[in-house]
């Protein structure tokens, strides 16, 4: 591997794993039953379903099948939970009778992090959208996307250029082009929970330009509501076999709420060096990327002395599943589809994402054609994934949304904070912070030469 080649791929894994979300709105405990053995889900209604169609209505369509493309970065990552994700819904939906009769035929795009624009040249040529999928170097393939005109429904964004770029949904935002998502729980942790944190907040990143980006805008969100930002520092990209000095320049900062913006299992070193000289800050924000059982393992030993607290943007708990039908719901297709898999929540932006597109879709009817279920998945202006998050204003791609919903890591597992919910199971009373600073800007259909009329 060339040097050139090993630092793009160090800097995609950084960029792959730094993703949050995002929603709006109210949540109730209550709902309809999870029943799989009906195309409906959730609050939704009927989902997928049989009918009959005459048409050949756009690229990747037939009056029996759409083609659907996914992004995956498998080939480096080897993690392969969009593809099973885009296997369980489609698999839930085809035994049910596919979206309005039209069965779904999965087109995998392993972008082996660095192949993007490659595997868009495919999609282009043959798919009809782009469901569930993501890619650490995402904005690669923005510049064809547009120029083919190929609508996409991420479960994930990560790059500045592909963040709200036109023809592209994201059903449970993962970021916001101009606001800071995190700003209600950024404000919890600083003037509420741990005010005394307010004056000794630090930041570490990974030496990567998507990490150092994202560490700026925590600076200036943080800086918003007062903080004071003593230490900050960037890590080598490749990680660190000695996590001493940096715990040791913790100390000495004093610092009392940190920010990690890197590779996760980075953190857990970290925080075993911290254990280890026996310091204990107030919080420390191991974002939604570390929501899960293996975070739990691989920081055993922190988990009781270092207080993990990660804000799920909106998004329902796996923890809730006995008391939101939706959640229970994807535990059975998942049981189902994919046996033995633990659910990741990524994938659960996933499932929304193509809950989206499957809707939009039937919406159509016989004339499936992509200006169609973009614009009928434009117009919703508060979805929820029949429960599984948060309303979410998807007519407009930066609309500021004020709900969040804080987890905390215990020896017991992950648990929801006492954040004071008002709103079912979140809380929606911050309006996000927007930002001041210039951090790149989405790609658009006029960048590529091209307009909304000309998407058909």
């Amino acid at each position: 591997m060339s040097p050139n080649r090993g630092l793009i791929v160090l800097v995609a894994v950084s960029t792959l794993l730094l993703a949050g979300c995002a929603g709006r709105g109210e949540q109730n405990d209550e709902g309809p039953s999870t029943a799989t053995g009906t195309g409906e889900f959730g609050d939704l209604g009927t989902v997928c379903g049989s009918g009959q169609h005459t048409k050949a209505s756009a690229q990747g369509v037939t009056a029996d099948s759409i083609e659907i493309g996914v992004f995956s970065d498998l080939g480096f990552t080897k993690n392969p939970e969009f593809i099973d994700a885009a296997k369980v819904f489609a698999g839930w939906c085809n035994d049910h009778g596919g979206i309005g009769g039209r069965t779904i035929d999965l087109a995998i795009h392993d972008t082996n992090l660095t192949e993007v624009r490659q595997r868009m040249i495919e999609a282009c040529r043959d798919d009809f959208a782009l469901v569930g999928g993501g890619a650490g170097l995402d904005a690669l393939g923005v510049k064809d996307r547009l120029s083919c005109l190929l609508p996409s429904f991420p479960a994930q964004v990560a790059q500045a250029r592909s963040v709200g770029a036109d023809l592209e949904i994201s059903a449970s935002p993962t970021a916001l082009p101009h606001h800071d998502s995190y700003t209600g729980f950024r404000r919890w942790l600083v003037t509420e929970a741990y005010p005394e944190s307010l004056g000794k907040v630090g930041f570490i990143s990974a030496d990567s330009p998507v990490s150092k980006v994202l560490g700026e805008k925590g600076k200036e969100s943080f800086r918003a509501q007062g903080a004071t930002i003593v230490y900050d520092d960037l890590y080598p990209i490749a990680g660190v076999s000695n996590w001493a000095p940096f715990a040791q320049g913790i100390k000495e900062k004093g610092v009392r709420g940190l920010i990690f913006n890197g590779e996760p299992r980075q953190l857990s070193k970290l925080e075993e060096a911290l254990t280890s000289i026996e310091y204990r800050l107030d919080w420390i924000d191991a974002t939604n990327n570390n929501y899960s059982p293996a975070f739990l393992k691989e920081a055993a030993n922190s988990i009781g002395f270092q207080n993990n607290v990660a804000d799920l943007g909106g998004v329902v708990p796996f923890e809730k599943a006995d008391s939101v039908p939706a959640m229970k719901q994807v535990e059975s297709m998942f049981d189902k589809y994919a046996p033995g898999t633990e659910i990741t929540f990524p994938q659960l932006r996933a499932i929304s994402a193509w809950l989206l597109f499957a809707k939009s879709a039937a919406s159509c009817g016989d004339d499936l054609t992509r200006r169609c279920v973009y614009d009928a998945a434009s117009s919703e202006r508060a979805w929820t994934a029949g429960g599984l998050q948060a309303p979410v204003n998807l007519s407009n791609r930066d609309a500021p949304s004020g709900c969040f919903n804080i987890e905390q890591a215990t020896a017991d597992g992950w648990k929801p904070a006492d954040f004071r919910p008002d709103t079912g199971l979140y809380r929606c009373d911050v309006a996000p912070y927007e930002y001041q600073g210039d951090y790149g800007a989405p790609m658009t259909l006029a960048d590529v030469g091209k307009s909304m009329t000309d998407l058909r």
